[in-house]
């Protein structure tokens, strides 16, 4: 539903040169509503005049394109516009191009001019996009292209010095990106539009590349430093990481596909694997830590007792956790804090179950977030878990994808979870009872390659969409769908 004052907005905006000529006579409070509307509508004309006669001194996306008392619609969680992101970023140009005071619907005094564009948390799914719609890797060169081309263009006229824009963003980076974006970073320092970077997310580059993109980033912006597939190493990571270290405002550090060597133990190994945990006992702000895929077995008290607060998010999905791992994580000062726990493709079947079980309950009263994908976990384990997991009173998504469940492991749980009032999704597999020919147990690669009887497949849906209907939980989505993007990151949460 849209309010009056939505529609009035919305009517307004049809004609656009009619529209922009009357912004200097609306009330500055319509702006907000009126940014919300061109955006949402690609009014492109009436966008770029906003942003260029903005009269206040923050522009966030995160608090305008959100849901609202006069629209439910929150853009945010939706693939931007590429029109309306250009037309954004034209207008800032041009309002670096305008002398102080005559930007704004009226003259401004320096304290009401624009001084940060804050263009972070647009949705950035990593699935093919719509042709009309931005990715963060488009987002990420269409701000660079604006930071060079303010440094090598110039500004206003001579004797009028422009009103300098912070504008912050999150940035992706890989091998192909990788020169721009520093060229870009490079070209800020000193310029009327500074480039501040909050996450940081970098994609198989090199170890010096990666030390060079930090070394030019502003330590007080940095919120998050994620890097994929970059086979590191503890030799690579060691490298890296005193230069993240001295972001002391990085709240989340993901690691992903990082090789550890505690396989073939080694001399130097040892002494970067100490020397990688002694740099991890320097931030002061860390909540959350992902270590996907390292190779953590029987290391996991040595890397959590390094830190020097509790973690509130702790991804562990592929590290060949022990039981002893599990172990002490229960009884660690991080278990009674998290909020998200991923021990996916960690086998929780045989000696981990029990240890599985005592971190579970220790987490119970603040998880809202676990996920178990591939953790060997079959109607045994799942029923033997039910009296803590709907412990989790507060918990709101529940993955088990990949785990060998038959449909009646999965009702067992459908009906114990009525308990949890929070529980919202639920990823689930494909019942083994779909498959033909299982071999037992069927390893996960059996489970997530193999096909399925579809028509017994309807069935399980029609049987657990009657029993979710049944309970007055109509609201809670029972899928199999794995790439729907359901997962919460940490700062949602």
């Amino acid at each position: 539903m849209h309010t009056l004052v939505f529609l009035s907005t919305r009517q307004v905006l049809q004609c656009q040169p009619a529209a922009c000529q009357a912004l200097p006579l609306l009330p500055r409070e319509l702006f907000p509503l009126l940014f919300k509307v061109a955006f949402m509508d690609k009014k492109t004309v009436v966008l770029r005049e906003l942003v260029h006669t903005w009269p206040f001194p923050l522009l966030s996306f995160q608090q305008l394109l959100q849901e609202c008392a006069h629209c439910s619609r929150a853009l945010l969680q939706e693939r931007p516009s590429t029109e309306s992101m250009q037309a954004v970023i034209l207008g800032l140009t041009a309002r670096l191009h305008t002398p102080e005071t005559e930007a704004g619907t009226q003259p401004l005094c320096r304290k009401h001019a624009l001084r940060v564009l804050d263009m972070t948390g647009l949705l950035d799914d990593g699935v093919e996009q719509d042709p009309g719609t931005m990715s963060m890797w488009d987002c990420t060169a269409a701000v660079a292209r604006t930071c060079i081309a303010q440094q090598q263009g110039g500004t206003a006229e001579p004797g009028l010095a422009p009103v300098p824009v912070e504008v912050r963003v999150d940035l992706r980076v890989n091998r192909a990106s990788y020169a721009f974006l520093r060229e870009a970073l490079r070209s800020s320092v000193g310029s009327p539009l500074r480039l501040c970077c909050r996450d940081l997310r970098a994609e198989d580059l090199p170890m010096r590349n990666t030390v060079a993109l930090l070394q030019l980033l502003d330590a007080g912006c940095l919120r998050r430093v994620d890097l994929r597939f970059n086979n590191l190493g503890l030799r690579g990571l060691s490298v890296i990481i005193p230069h993240v270290a001295r972001f002391q405002h990085l709240a989340s550090l993901r690691l992903h596909y990082v090789h550890g060597d505690s396989r073939q133990p080694s001399v130097d190994g040892e002494d970067n694997f100490r020397y990688f945990l002694a740099q991890m006992g320097r931030f002061t702000c860390l909540r959350e830590l992902s270590m996907g895929s390292s190779l953590l077995s029987g290391r996991l008290d040595q890397l959590l007792s390094t830190l020097q607060s509790p973690l509130e998010s702790l991804e562990l999905a592929f590290c060949a956790l022990l039981p002893e791992d599990l172990r002490f994580l229960a009884q660690s000062p991080h278990a009674v804090r998290l909020k998200k726990l991923d021990l996916s493709g960690n086998d929780l079947s045989g000696s981990q179950l029990e240890p599985f079980q005592v971190l579970l309950q220790a987490a119970a009263a603040t998880l809202l977030h676990l996920e178990l994908t591939e953790c060997q976990l079959a109607d045994t384990q799942l029923l033997a878990t039910l009296p803590v997991l709907t412990r989790c009173t507060s918990l709101r998504y529940l993955g088990l994808y990949g785990n060998p469940l038959s449909l009646a492991g999965l009702k067992e749980l459908l009906r114990d979870s009525v308990v949890q009032a929070e529980l919202r999704t639920v990823v689930h597999p494909f019942p083994v009872d779909c498959y033909e020919g299982l071999p037992w147990p069927p390893p996960a690669s059996v489970l997530l390659e193999a096909s399925i009887n579809e028509e017994k497949f309807a069935r399980v849906e029609a049987e657990l969409h009657q029993l979710l209907l049944a309970s007055g939980r109509a609201h809670v989505l029972w899928t199999t769908d794995i790439y729907g993007r359901l997962a919460a990151d940490y700062f949602s949460l």
